[in-house]
């Protein structure tokens, strides 16, 4: 018996930690963290064709901006 999954696109928000070096995949600036301030990110896992491709990370406000396009968020 085969048990196939295919897995679809998906986004969470995260805060921002320290030693982050993501650039956010709309607007290409650094996703930085800052000690006094808790900034979140929206981290999406990318599929095609039910299989993994890449990791997005946007900063919360570009994720909006960009539409959502791995869906809300969680």
């Amino acid at each position: 018996m085969t048990l196939q999954t295919l897995f679809g696109s998906r986004a969470v928000t995260r805060t921002v930690e320290a030693g982050n070096s993501a650039c956010c995949a709309l607007c290409g600036q650094l996703v930085k963290f800052r000690a006094r301030q808790r900034h979140t990110q929206v981290i999406a896992n990318v599929y095609s064709e039910g299989l993994w491709v890449r990791v997005e990370h946007f900063h919360s406000e570009c994720y909006e901006d960009a539409g959502r396009p791995y869906g809300n968020a969680d």
